[in-house]
């Protein structure tokens, strides 16, 4: 009975971020920053939860791949723009007992490095992939990095745990 507690606990966790995650990417693609050569994902803070749980690893993937699907993304960023995502939120959990300022440092880097072939290759940007890097790099940081790491000094300090 307590494993299917810890289950039900688990999968709980994951669906929450994951909309969480779908609902502030729908807000910022309201205020028209969500995606594009230069994007600020207000959802890519949570890049930081996979610190307080697992959960929150595929919690991010599946919140990045809905909110990919339903903005309208092609099928390529929806891969790999997700997958960018998985990989930044299992690097975070793997940076866990380390510095809470490293954790968003795995999604700042995955999306620097996958997201500009996603916009030049499958959506055709105009522009050089190294621009596109030092775009989408800005967005993570001040996304991931500066509110990612501001989230996780506020649950941390309100003691707010998963």
């Amino acid at each position: 009975m307590n494993n299917r507690k810890t289950k039900t606990a688990f999968l709980t966790k994951s669906a929450m971020i994951a909309a969480l995650y779908v609902l502030l990417t729908e807000v910022s693609a309201l205020l028209g920053i969500s995606s594009g050569v230069i994007q600020f994902r207000l959802s890519e803070m949570f890049a930081v939860l996979p610190v307080f749980t697992p959960a929150a690893i595929p919690g991010v993937f599946i919140g990045c791949m809905i909110s990919n699907i339903i903005t309208g993304g092609v099928v390529w960023d929806v891969i790999f723009g997700s997958l960018a995502s998985l990989i930044g939120a299992w690097g975070a959990w793997a940076l866990r007992k380390k510095s809470v300022y490293l954790a968003p440092v795995p999604t700042i880097l995955a999306n620097m490095i996958i997201v500009p072939f996603v916009l030049r290759y499958a959506y055709g940007a105009e522009g050089s992939i190294p621009f596109f890097m030092l775009t989408v790099g800005f967005g993570e940081f001040v996304t991931a990095g500066i509110l990612g790491v501001f989230l996780a000094k506020t649950l941390k300090k309100y003691k707010i745990i998963f």
